[in-house]
């Protein structure tokens, strides 16, 4: 194999005398091999980018080069108009094409509490655990509640972190609905402070205390232009973003802040309706360079709807004054992402992100420990 990088002389010389110990390389043919029998690899080609099952409500987290998306299994037959939703899937790839369905990581039944009915959830990592946010139906308190599982590993098992709900419908009476307390997002900021947002037809949040298991203070609320449901936050040069499920049948909207407790600004429509779907629920993350749009709607032929959903991915860019340019929803979907090889240098004093675009005679930061980071 030829040589991806040519380093400077000085460097080169610490390089004969380092120990080079390889932690992630593969050619392209066995890069992506299933870690168990219970997993199955999915080559997408297209948007939706499952089509041996329907997902829905996606939700996303980018952990050690890899990309994790939480869904619902919508698994109504045929005609039915209704949701049928028991278990949640996880799908992980390293470049948004290539996937590998994880074993089921969590149930609504795994909280003992609920009754069923695994509605839109979110997952996050703090302090190397994983914490599971889901909208489910409570036993004995009328409607739906939000409980946490977690997990030591992103794709689990997961298991009920406190056993009993973190919210529940009596601890939002504003409406006199039994749904209003579904679709949790979590977001913890650059300080430390976790908090989560949730709500239908109001949007409400809260702190978390650092155990993201309990509430940290009152439950507040949100005002935006025609709230349906399914909040999202995440942050990007000092602006906070919260996009929101608008109207129904649903688009998406979002709004602006330069605090997370805003005001927040309403910015306009983000995407439109979502093709043979009257919900529409969406993440966002930045991976590898760019930003990306995860989304269901209800495209799969020949029964895909409302109650049949189908996760899409596009690509989600921003205008030069930090609002969000309108998501062009797309069949080809987005293309695969290179691939990612990383070597540790010992003693080398080389650390850095190298790619085949960067220069050979640039050298990164110096630092006593070295992990070199290759797009291929």
């Amino acid at each position: 194999m030829k040589p991806l990088l040519s380093i400077a002389s000085t460097t080169r010389q610490k390089l004969a005398l380092a120990s080079l110990s390889l932690l992630a390389f593969s050619s392209p043919a066995a890069a992506f091999v299933s870690s168990s029998p219970a997993d199955t690899v999915i080559k997408a080609t297209s948007n939706p980018i499952f089509t041996h099952k329907y997902t829905a409500d996606p939700a996303a987290l980018v952990h050690k080069g890899k990309v994790y998306v939480y869904a619902g299994f919508d698994e109504a037959p045929t005609r039915r108009e209704g949701y049928v939703m028991n278990d949640w899937l996880v799908f992980s790839s390293p470049d948004l094409v290539t996937w590998t369905e994880h074993p089921v990581p969590l149930r609504a039944k795994d909280f003992a509490w609920a009754k069923g009915e695994a509605w839109a959830s979110h997952v996050i990592e703090r302090d190397g655990k994983f914490y599971w946010f889901s909208t489910v139906e409570h036993a004995t308190i009328p409607g739906k509640a939000i409980g946490v599982a977690v997990s030591d590993s992103p794709i689990g098992p997961f298991k009920d972190a406190r056993g009993s709900a973190l919210i529940t419908n009596d601890m939002t009476t504003d409406i006199k609905i039994g749904w209003d307390d579904i679709d949790p997002a979590v977001f913890i900021d650059d300080d430390g402070q976790a908090y989560i947002f949730w709500g239908n037809t109001t949007l409400h949040y809260a702190k978390l205390k650092k155990n993201m298991t309990e509430l940290d203070g009152p439950i507040n609320t949100i005002k935006l232009p025609n709230f349906t449901e399914a909040p999202w936050v995440h942050k990007r040069n000092g602006w906070y973003y919260l996009s929101y499920a608008y109207q129904f049948p649903e688009k998406t909207a979002y709004a602006m802040s330069k605090n997370i407790e805003g005001p927040w600004e309403y910015k306009g429509i983000l995407n439109e309706l979502a093709g043979n779907s009257n919900t529409n629920h969406q993440a966002i993350i930045d991976f590898k360079g760019k930003s990306y749009f995860i989304y269901h709607n209800g495209g799969m032929q020949p029964d895909g709807g409302s109650f049949r959903r189908s996760v899409c991915i596009d690509y989600l860019d921003y205008n030069k004054d930090g609002s969000l340019k309108r998501v062009v929803m797309t069949s080809e979907g987005v293309k695969a992402v290179k691939k990612e090889m990383q070597i540790l240098l010992q003693g080398t004093g080389v650390s850095g992100l190298f790619s085949q675009k960067q220069p050979q005679n640039s050298l990164p930061e110096q630092t006593g420990k070295a992990v070199l980071r290759l797009f291929l």
